[in-house]
């Protein structure tokens, strides 16, 4: 059971811990308004409070608050290295409080490699801060000069061996003030732990089976519920015999509201048995479509959309000798979280307070209240890790399911797990992408004009602060409206990250062809619309060098400027051993690159495969990466990254397709939603290109767009013919091949 501080209140912690807020006033009233005009570093600038960030703990601790949550992408970690080198403290003394809506700050949604630009470079610069303000109060306790002092983990020295200690200066005080801005952070070469493969801090629960994600709480008094979603899109309850349900053994409550049907029982197994027999007892009326999956393309081409040109620049009036055009399409992936989504809600007749692994606390909170017509503050959601998931998965909407049963049975925790059947059907999936590329080649073999079109439907749907973007909320009997879902803002936040490519092409011409309709329920995952792009513009990139009759590597190094692209492409053709590579019956390598949302990490991936045509089975046999992702706080932490990203990139490229037909989802286990096994994960190296002293640089989602195109470009090197419609299953192969 994990324990119930959880559910302590801020006013609550304050009195046990005795942190005290940290802010000081030392320039004045004037240095204050000044610094409140500029600009602060990453999240800061939103949250310039200190005492958001840090408190000195009187028992000789420090806690570090963050908006920022853990996905398992090690987030907590690296913000523990950095606060404990800027601050001079053991990373021991470090204790972390992070995604709780009454306690730490708004940093928005934990998504978009966006956790170390934003959140981290905040710390950095609010841990620099304090430490600054501690030896400016320790110099004028010990009288003298703030440049002879040193500190060792929280310990001030003067040079005449005179100390004192940060619980020291803050005994008793209260100090409050906004971070400048002003204070530098240390010089690289004075870290302790940034830079270092410190062991993480969520792993030892997970390695040991403590219990470490939210579907493991257990608190005191709870109880189980569980909730009967539709049999399809848009059904509508229409009736339910409840009497013979509400005798069942351990039920507690028949909830229905609408649409909206569950039950609460004292055990799990009762409330399964009871959500089965509702199941039974339930009559819904469906509506029906003619769409499937397989005619999804087709129908995105003949959709009304917004046509938002994102780039076009026009440098050349030369005209090409040769013509290359392709088609590539991407089809819908969930998530497949391997721990269906949970939540645990508690009502206590005036506010609700709510376990989630939702990625975005905030928003989610702020939806479940305008659901529940309650203000703001009466709604509080705490972040626990959930078992498995980037993205928007289901996680919001039984955080949501949760409130709902709790709030007909105020005083006890309520539990809600979905179903594995209802995760895979109403998750929000990733949305479908359909994309056409155009090349014009110069006589000696480069690109003259580029054009790419892109279609897609939505990639965001997340709460936002909107109870219409909720599961629940839209099947109450006065039910939200979905708002229409927008882009995100071009030309890299959704449908079209990393539509634009970084090479330099004298005639570049990119097109979203933005689908708000929606025939099945999406959303984020991993990437958004980076991978799909990536896939394409990446296997693109690799046809027209095969029709300039040029080396995939060479071809791309000689158009493209930036330095720091181009390294990552040698360094992971270098280890991959690209210009020894011996080629082998039905064996090929394949290269991509991109840097992920044209801002965040660079990565370029190698891949060797082989491929067996009388089965279709393509076998990855090793990969390899380079990555830059500016300075690097834990080479391990990053070298996870782009691993797991390879693996996830894998699965989607070789296996995944959510199928549907009309309302349904087709797909609702893992028989019809197979992903990649451990058997088929190959040897991964990485090679990480560090960067000291520049900014930190997401890595999250930086190999999954580079990943499926090496594969592409690999069967091609293998087998002489082009996969161009994801997944590249042992059928597809077969039939390309044929």
């Amino acid at each position: 059971m994990m324990p119930d501080k959880m559910l302590l209140s801020r006013r609550t912690l304050l009195k046990a811990g005795g942190a005290l807020a940290l802010a000081f006033n030392l320039f004045g009233p004037v240095g204050m308004a000044q610094a409140s005009q500029a600009r602060l570093p990453g999240s800061l600038n939103a949250h310039p409070m200190l005492n958001a960030w840090i408190r000195i703990n009187a028992d000789g601790t420090v806690t570090l608050l963050t908006g920022k949550v853990e996905l398992g992408q090690g987030i907590l970690t690296a913000l523990s290295q950095v606060a404990a080198d800027e601050l001079d403290i053991d990373i021991e003394r470090l204790n972390i409080i992070s995604g709780d809506t009454a306690q730490t700050p708004d940093e928005g949604t934990t998504a978009g490699s966006l956790s170390m630009p934003n959140g981290a470079t905040a710390v950095r610069y609010a841990a620099a801060e304090v430490r600054h303000i501690l030896l400016d109060l320790a110099a004028q306790k010990l009288d003298a000069p703030i440049e002879s002092l040193s500190v060792e983990d929280g310990t001030i020295k003067a040079a005449d061996g005179r100390s004192l200690t940060y619980w020291d200066l803050v005994q008793g005080l209260s100090i409050e003030r906004e971070a400048t801005g002003t204070v530098q952070p240390k010089d690289p070469a004075a870290y302790r732990y940034i830079g270092q493969p410190v062991p993480r801090r969520d792993f030892p629960a997970k390695v040991l089976g403590e219990p470490a994600f939210v579907q493991d709480y257990r608190p005191q008094g709870m109880v189980h519920g569980r909730v009967l979603h539709p049999p399809s899109y848009g059904a509508k309850l229409v009736s339910v015999e409840t009497a013979q349900v509400e005798a069942m053994p351990g039920v507690l409550k028949v909830v229905r509201d609408g649409s909206f049907l569950g039950v609460i029982a004292e055990r799990e197994d009762q409330a399964m048995a009871a959500v089965e027999a509702l199941e039974s007892a339930a009559t819904w009326e469906e509506g029906t479509s003619p769409l499937t999956h397989d005619g999804i393309y087709d129908w995105m081409k003949a959709q009304d959309s917004q046509d938002i040109p994102i780039k076009d620049e026009s440098r050349s009036t030369a005209r090409p000798v040769k013509q290359v055009a392709a088609v590539y399409r991407r089809p819908y992936h969930m998530h497949g979280s391997i721990g269906s989504s949970a939540a645990v809600a508690l009502f206590d007749g005036d506010q609700f307070v709510v376990q989630t692994h939702s990625q975005s606390v905030y928003p989610t909170a702020a939806a479940i209240a305008e659901m529940l017509g309650l203000p703001r503050e009466k709604v509080r959601l705490q972040h626990l890790e959930g078992s498995g998931c980037y993205g928007h998965n289901g996680a919001d909407d039984v955080a949501a399911d949760a409130a709902l049963l709790a709030r007909a049975l105020p005083g006890r925790p309520v539990r809600v797990q979905w179903r594995r059947a209802d995760e895979h059907a109403w998750e929000p999936y990733g949305s479908a992408m359909h994309m056409e590329l155009k090349a014009g080649i110069s006589e000696s073999g480069e690109v003259i004009d580029w054009v790419y079109d892109l279609w897609s439907t939505p990639h965001g749907t997340r709460p936002g602060g909107r109870a219409g973007n909720l599961l629940a909320a839209r099947s109450l009997a006065t039910p939200f409206e979905q708002p229409v879902p927008r882009n995100g803002g071009a030309p890299n936040y959704a449908a079209d990250r990393n539509a634009i490519v970084l090479y330099d092409f004298p005639n570049h011409k990119v097109t979203t062809h933005f689908i708000t309709a929606m025939p099945v329920r999406v959303s984020s995952t991993r990437g958004l619309g980076a991978y799909g792009n990536v896939f394409a513009t990446e296997s693109f990139m690799d046809e027209v060098a095969h029709a300039a009759g040029a080396d995939p590597v060479e071809y791309r190094l000689r158009q493209l400027k930036d330095a720091r692209s181009r390294a990552v492409i040698e360094a992971a053709a270098e280890k991959f051993g690209w210009s020894t590579f011996e080629k082998k019956e039905g064996h090929g390598r394949g290269i991509a690159f991109a840097q992920y949302k044209n801002l965040a990490t660079y990565c370029a991936v190698c891949l060797e495969v082989a491929v067996d045509p009388s089965s279709g089975v393509i076998r990855v046999l090793r990969a390899v990466a380079a990555a830059d992702a500016g300075h690097i706080v834990n080479p391990d932490g990053v070298s996870n990254q782009i691993e797991g990203g390879i693996v996830q990139s894998l699965s989607w490229t070789l296996k995944e397709q959510v199928r549907f037909s009309g309302n349904r989802i087709e797909s609702r286990d893992w028989f019809d939603y197979p992903i990649l096994t451990f058997s088929e994960v190959p040897p991964i190296e990485v090679v990480l290109l560090d960067q000291p002293g520049t900014e930190y640089l997401g890595a999250g989602e930086a190999s999954q767009g580079p990943t499926g195109a090496a594969l592409a470009n690999a069967v091609f090197d293998a087998t002489g013919v082009r996969l161009r419609d994801l997944p590249f299953t042992p059928e597809r192969v077969k039939e390309v091949l044929a």
